[in-house]
């Protein structure tokens, strides 16, 4: 059976190779958002720049996570089946939650799935050891308790602690600068470079050197003899080179932001990231140890008293780890997508907001205004007016398309780097995911990047990502729990069974993620077009398109809507129709997403005349959009009850007129979304016939089941809704041929033949 034993440990550097491709796309947030989000560099620079880091960081990196061999259970209690089974759990369960954050665009701790990914496994094995044992050892002395609560520790410290750093400084910072960064600098910048490079440097010597091969220990000792006299001396000389760089046109804030960049990377890849060999390592290691020390032991039997101790990684692994990170980082769109999510939360602008509002965001929202309300109350007026003027972003600064400026770049890198040495040298596991992310945040609420329009989405998403730690960790320890149980159980059979589903669910993951790239609309990108471009005459024509487009998308849905809902009442079928008011309830909440990003564009149209004008018009089309929406979830809702009641079924005519009536009319919708969706809006003019035809069609359906209804011995339940239907769709019509004129006055006005 050791063939199965050695196919197990290639199985685990193949995940392995795919656990640090995973890892990459959900970590590369941690040293790229800054960057990313200031438009420091081109992209391309930035991720070699970042590449560059995380490649050194791995190469000269000691690379052995001693957690993975004895810092959750204690090795020596457990049997070479026993830590095979666990490293094989954790790697398949790790690959596919992290999997799962990186394709919602979330990012996870990947320190806290590993940490409770190996607790849920070692503690399956422990479970069964003491069903099965004789009592004399209990669970504290099968597992390392103490290690995954520091984690919990450093998650709640980590969480608070940064998003409060990162908006004092943030907000003491823009104070002494103000948004016009480039201005009225003199000697502060070069004071600000020093402390920036030296709070880099003191987050390199505790964070991102501490574990490479050269620091050994009288190198360690030497540095913490002599750290305030190498500070000092760092300040100095970072001060004095600063400031010759600022003398020489050189933005200061952009090389904090690049050096900044690389110093995150390698304490990433140094500390972080090249755990995730950690695993495979230590399967490699178990069985190397009994392969050659077992001496006819079977693999239930031979105890690995060996992965009690330390070692140390051959560089060509290292070296294999970091080419596959540099690799996934250039090339990673799941890396976009996460990095994305931060930025997107802390941007300056107004835009597509990734979530929604809830009851708990609000509620702080108003908490917050009160609590600003009352700070305001007691501010002298002239410090008001002073702090007011400090925060007002020039004409410049407003039309820079970057998410935020270099200056909250810088601190968002400073802060980050400076409470994790902090925390480091504390021995407080701070996680560079929480630190980052949480710094990030409070530096946008600090610098007034939360505005009243979007407070509540910002909160929303800020909570979205910190529950989503925590359910890392619970899931992450449910998960390997039972898929080591199922493992020990199942033997064999199960190992195969699992580690197919594992496969499978990594190939499909990746095919839906491929698939939600191809559904990106151009209606999306002609939004950012129109965000980003700097040429506001040319949106009007864009923002024709984009509504032309999305109008039309909008009405193909809700054609597919109408037609599931009354054919699943007249199959009394529930299935469909709750499909229905599902699709209708995300309908509603793009159509809301979709008016607001159209609104911003609009308002970016030059001059502000032609947006007054063109304004109208625009809103006419969306309350149309509105208005028939709600028609069919006022036909959809009833229908669902009806059936769902069990009442009486309609009767086979009424039902049939009904659905001719309501096949014209989705016909009717799809025709004027073609012409939408290929630029022939002109034709849609000669459609308003056709639409009071409708409407007189839905008039004389109203009177024909009025008719009915005076029949003694009718189904009054059924006539009453279908009456209902009819007048839902009368109104249909009226709205959809208002939407079309209002189309034409739009056209004419923006004098685009489209």
């Amino acid at each position: 059976m050791e063939w199965m034993y050695l196919g197990m440990v290639i199985f685990l550097f193949i995940l392995a190779a795919f656990d640090l491709w995973v890892g990459v796309s959900n970590d590369a947030v941690n040293f790229l958002n800054s960057a990313i989000g200031s438009r420091a560099a081109k992209f391309r620079s930035l991720v070699f720049i970042a590449g560059t880091g995380v490649f050194c960081g791995c190469v000269l990196s000691n690379g052995m996570m001693d957690i993975a061999r004895h810092g959750i259970f204690t090795p020596q209690y457990f049997s070479f089946e026993d830590v095979m089974y666990i490293y094989l759990a954790v790697m398949v369960t790790d690959i596919v939650l992290l999997d799962i954050f990186n394709s919602f665009g979330m990012p996870t701790s990947t320190t806290v799935s590993m940490v409770f990914e190996l607790l849920g496994a070692a503690f399956a094995f422990t479970m069964l050891k003491m069903a099965g044992g004789d009592g004399t050892l209990l669970m504290g002395d099968y597992l390392n308790t103490s290690k995954a609560l520091e984690v919990i520790l450093g998650i709640f410290l980590s969480v608070p602690i940064a998003f409060v750093f990162g908006s004092l400084i943030q907000y003491i910072t823009r104070i002494i600068f103000s948004f016009s960064i480039t201005k009225n600098l003199r000697f502060k910048i070069g004071i600000f470079g020093g402390v920036a490079i030296t709070a880099i440097l003191y987050f390199m010597l505790f964070k991102g050197l501490k574990d490479l091969s050269f620091m050994n220990a009288d190198v360690k000792a030497f540095l913490n003899e002599h750290i305030f006299v190498i500070l000092g001396m760092t300040f100095v000389i970072a001060t004095i080179v600063m400031q010759i760089l600022h003398v020489f046109k050189v933005n200061v804030f952009r090389v904090i932001v690049l050096i900044g960049t690389f110093a995150l990377a390698t304490a990433f890849a140094g500390n972080d990231l090249v755990n995730f060999i950690g695993v495979p390592l230590a399967g490699f290691s178990a069985y190397t140890d009994f392969s050659a020390n077992a001496a006819g032991a079977s693999p239930e039997s031979f105890m690995m008293t060996s992965l009690g101790s330390s070692a140390h990684t051959p560089v060509y692994f290292l070296a294999a780890a970091g080419a596959i990170m540099v690799f996934a980082l250039a090339t990673s769109k799941k890396a976009r997508k996460v990095t994305e999510t931060e930025v997107g939360l802390s941007r300056k602008n107004e835009g597509d907001e990734m979530f929604g509002s809830s009851k708990v965001a609000r509620s702080l929202v108003r908490w917050g205004n009160s609590i600003g309300n009352a700070v305001v109350s007691v501010t002298p007026p002239s410090v008001a007016r002073y702090i007011d003027r400090r925060f007002q972003v020039p004409a410049e600064a407003a039309d820079n398309q970057a998410a935020y400026d270099m200056c909250r770049a810088s601190v968002n890198l400073v802060v980050s780097s400076l409470l994790i040495a902090l925390g480091t040298s504390l021995k407080l596991p701070l996680s560079t995911t929480f630190v980052t992310f949480m710094v990030a945040m409070g530096s946008s609420l600090a610098d007034r990047a939360w505005g009243r329009e979007t407070a509540v989405f910002r909160i929303t998403g800020v909570l979205t990502v910190i529950g989503g730690w925590f359910i890392t960790a619970g899931v992450a320890f449910t998960a390997c729990f039972l898929v080591a149980m199922a493992m020990n159980f199942g033997g064999v059979v199960a190992v195969v069974i699992i580690v197919a589903a594992g496969i499978y669910s990594i190939i499909h993951s990746q095919q839906r993620f491929a698939r939600k790239q191809k559904e990106v609309t151009e209606g999306d990108v002609l939004f950012q077009q129109m965000i980003s471009t700097t040429d506001h005459t040319a949106i009007v024509p864009m923002l024709s398109r984009h509504i032309g487009m999305s109008t039309a998308d909008m009405l193909h849905k809700y054609a597919e809507a109408l037609t599931t809902s009354t054919d699943g009442l007249f199959a009394e079928q529930l299935r469909p129709m709750r499909t229905a008011l599902r699709s209708l309830v995300k309908i509603k909440r793009e159509l809301k997403s979709l008016r607001r990003r159209e609104t911003i564009c609009l308002r970016r149209v030059e001059p502000p005349v032609s947006a007054v004008r063109l304004s109208t018009n625009f809103h006419l089309i969306h309350n149309s959009l509105r208005q028939m929406l709600y028609g069919i979830i006022r036909i959809a809702e009833p229908a669902h009850e009806h059936v769902d009641n069990n009442f009486s079924p309609v009767d086979a005519i009424m039902a049939e007129r009904f659905c001719k009536l309501r096949n014209e009319v989705t016909s009717l919708m799809l025709v004027v979304a073609d012409n939408l969706r290929n630029q022939r809006g002109g034709d849609n003019d000669a459609l308003v016939p056709q639409c009071q035809k409708l409407e007189a069609e839905a008039c004389a359906y109203n009177e024909y089941v009025g008719v009915a209804m005076q029949t003694k011995g009718c189904n009054l339940n059924s006539l009453t809704l279908m009456l209902h239907f009819g007048q839902e769709m009368q109104q249909i019509m009226v709205e959809l041929r208002q939407m079309i004129e209002s189309g034409k006055a739009y056209r004419e006005m923006t004098n685009i033949k489209a």
